[in-house]
């Protein structure tokens, strides 16, 4: 089994003793254990539950971008990276919404999620190229996590098989940060970003929280919205301890 085939699999076993238990009775080494998996393998890649966190996100960032194209908008290229990952969020969607109940009661894991949130959607803005360079494109990333934690409201709910409710939703969100000022406008890829004056970056910042607000309900960091990666930093622990992120 490649490395790859064994973070899958360690994956999934652990998600679906997550939808079956409840995620905070969720085991590393028992859902190893179930899935009849190297136990060996499982402990040096998958210390804690958040390096299986991390993991998932970066496999749902990998699936985003392995259909990234340059032809059409920013807005639509933006709106196939966010829909593909949520095709590959869905695989998983009964242990993920476990998850997401739990999240209330695991502050550190949300604060480190939320950090692994803002990391994806920066990788998925330059895959549409869109710079994410000083003020101005921290903006950008600032808004489409908004976009991103819209649509998964709207996923949770959604019980549709083509995700249509969930489409909807990040397509409406992608409108509304659309219309803020120079948020999408004038992009020339990850450099843009150092060619803009204070001004322009400051309309940007505020461009961005217009269209939040004509978006009621729409968070950055809600406790019980999931700000997804929807992988956390790998840590030696899960205590609240800051970790080093890796990937």
């Amino acid at each position: 089994m490649s490395d790859q085939e064994l973070d899958r699999a360690v994956v999934s076993a652990v998600f679906r003793m997550a939808e079956e238990r409840g995620w905070n009775r969720v085991s590393v080494p028992a859902a190893a254990l179930a899935a009849d998996l190297p136990l060996p393998q499982v402990r040096a890649r998958f210390p804690t539950r958040l390096h299986v966190l991390h993991r998932f996100g970066t496999l749902l960032d990998q699936a985003a971008l392995e259909g990234a194209s340059a032809d059409g908008s920013v807005r639509d290229r933006l709106f196939d990276l966010l829909m593909r990952r949520f095709d590959a969020l869905q695989v998983e969607r009964g242990g993920v919404l476990a998850l997401l109940s739990a999240l209330p009661f695991n502050p550190a894991t949300s604060v480190l999620l939320s950090c692994e949130t803002r990391r994806s959607m920066r990788w998925l803005l330059g895959a549409a190229g869109a710079g994410t360079g000083c003020l101005r494109g921290e903006a950008r990333v600032q808004g489409l996590v908004a976009v991103w934690l819209w649509g998964m409201r709207a996923w949770q709910r959604d019980q549709t098989e083509d995700l249509s409710a969930t489409m909807a939703a990040v397509d409406s969100a992608l409108g509304r940060a659309e219309q803020a000022a120079g948020w999408l406008s004038g992009m020339r890829g990850p450099s843009d970003g150092a060619t803009q004056d204070a001004t322009g970056a400051e309309t940007a910042d505020a461009g961005v929280n217009a269209a939040a607000e004509d978006a009621p309900a729409m968070p950055t960091t809600p406790p019980a919205t999931p700000p997804s990666g929807i992988g956390g930093p790998e840590t030696s622990d899960e205590s609240g301890a800051a970790p080093s992120p890796i990937g």
